[in-house]
Parts: structure tokens; C-alpha cells; sequence
């Protein structure tokens, strides 16, 4: 007869009872070591959804920031306009599509935030819609640490102003309406990801995983972003400009 395991409890942020010794030792041994780069790194992060908002946008960051958790203290807040779950469906186009609770609301969201993530996808273009959301990112950037943007998260951030005179990139097949959202960003084509000053921007949906860890091994450390970056069996991450491009037929080019 079948007898089903009995469940193991797994404390967030703590290894797990049941992990490799060489994994837990990682954990223990990062936890420990002396930050290389900046000795107050941020913990107070939030996110910032909207309808319509990409998965990857959201979830490839966070799950580094998941991993950055087990041995640095992360604290994550998730905003929204309203406290209803936010769906990346946009205008009912996808048959398939997930719901995101959050904690916070525009109006009720950390006085303490440190590090904003803006997230693209599809709902970028209700322009309407998202003035709450641009009115948020204006007037919570003077306080932030870092603004992060991922793929058109870009264009929302534009439209606040707070990208004008950076450097900044986006998703290369919306890129031709990079300037209609920020004529007054320096938008780089070719580039996976840009850090100017306090912020940072990212290509499109894949390209947020590699700006979060280079954000990592620039804020707590390389040790940090390669443990991730392993995990996580990615490769490639620091090269920003590794980036190919796309013609007007949608074939891939590189240069």
C-alpha cells in the first residue's frame, strides 16, 4: 500500500533540512561573507503591476530576488492601483493568463521603498489607464534609491519624466515607439540592459533576469550574482550589450 510522505516545513529564507550539505554550506558561507560593493545595500523592494503586465517582466527578478533572500535580508512589497488581483491578461486577448494579489495599493504603498521594479507587457499601452500609475512613479522616484524597469516598463517610467536626459533601453520590437513615450531619453537599440546613475532599464522579458543580477553583483557583491546566476542555470548575464536585434519582418540580426 501506497503511504504518502510526511510534509517537511521549509521556513522562507532558512536552507531546508533536506537540501545537498554543499548547497546549504553555499547559503551559510554568502550569508556570512563581508558585502564586496556597497556596505548598505537596499532591502525594502516593491513592484508595481498593472493589467496586462508581462509574467516573465514580474517573475524572472523576482525569483532572483527569491534566491538573494536566503542569505540577505529582501523585504518585497507588490502595488497596484486597487488591493484586487492584477491579471496579465490585457483586454481579454490570452486564453491563458495569471492573477497577482497585492499587498499594497497607489495609495497606501511604503513611505521606505528603496528599489522600485516596473515591469512591462501589453497593458503598457493604455495610456489613459496607467496615469495613476505614471503619477506614482513620478512622485515616489525622488525617494528611491534605484527606479529598475523591465522591457516597456521603460515607456511608463518615460512618461513620468524621470527617464529624460538617460540613458535607457526597452523591448526591441516596440522600439520604434521608444520616442512617442520619451523623446527626451537617450535610448539605446542594442543594449540587453543600461545602468545610468540610479537607474536601470532592461530589453524585453528575458532581459530583466540579466539586469537584476548584474543589479546584484553591483549592490551586494559578484559572489552574490554568480551563486544566482548558477542557480538559476543562466549564463551571459553581464554582457549588456550582448543583444541581437530584430528587422522589420522579425528576423533576428545581430550587430
Amino acid at each position: 500500500m501506497y503511504s504518502s510522505p510526511k510534509p517537511t516545513l521549509l521556513m522562507v529564507g532558512t536552507p531546508s533540512a533536506i537540501a545537498p550539505k554543499r548547497y546549504v554550506n553555499d547559503i551559510v558561507s554568502l550569508a556570512t561573507r563581508t558585502y564586496q560593493k556597497n556596505e548598505d545595500p537596499p532591502t525594502k523592494y516593491a513592484i508595481l503591476l498593472f493589467p496586462g503586465f508581462q509574467a516573465l517582466d514580474v517573475f524572472g527578478p523576482l525569483d532572483a530576488l527569491n534566491t538573494l533572500s536566503l542569505f540577505r535580508h529582501v523585504e518585497l512589497s507588490v502595488i497596484a492601483a486597487s488591493d484586487g488581483p492584477v491579471s496579465t491578461n490585457f483586454a481579454g486577448k490570452f486564453g491563458t493568463s495569471e492573477r497577482v494579489v497585492p499587498t499594497h495599493t497607489l495609495q497606501n504603498a511604503p513611505s521606505d521603498i528603496e528599489v522600485l521594479l516596473v515591469p512591462g507587457g501589453r497593458g503598457f499601452s493604455d495610456v489613459v489607464g496607467l496615469l495613476p500609475v505614471v503619477e506614482f512613479i513620478r512622485n515616489t522616484f525622488p525617494r528611491l534609491r534605484n527606479l529598475l524597469t523591465v522591457c516597456t516598463g521603460s515607456f511608463i517610467a518615460a512618461r513620468a519624466g524621470v527617464l529624460d536626459g538617460k540613458n535607457a533601453t526597452s523591448n526591441k520590437s516596440a522600439f520604434d515607439s521608444a520616442c512617442l513615450n520619451g523623446p527626451l531619453v537617450n535610448w539605446q537599440r542594442k543594449a540587453r540592459w543600461v545602468n545610468d546613475g540610479n537607474i536601470w532599464t532592461s530589453s524585453g522579458v528575458s532581459a530583466g533576469i540579466d539586469m537584476m543580477l548584474a543589479y546584484v553583483s553591483d549592490q551586494y557583491g559578484d559572489d552574490a550574482a554568480e551563486y544566482i546566476a548558477k542557480d538559476m542555470e543562466l549564463e551571459g548575464w553581464n554582457l549588456p550589450y550582448m543583444q541581437p536585434e530584430r528587422n522589420s519582418g522579425g528576423r533576428m540580426m545581430i550587430g
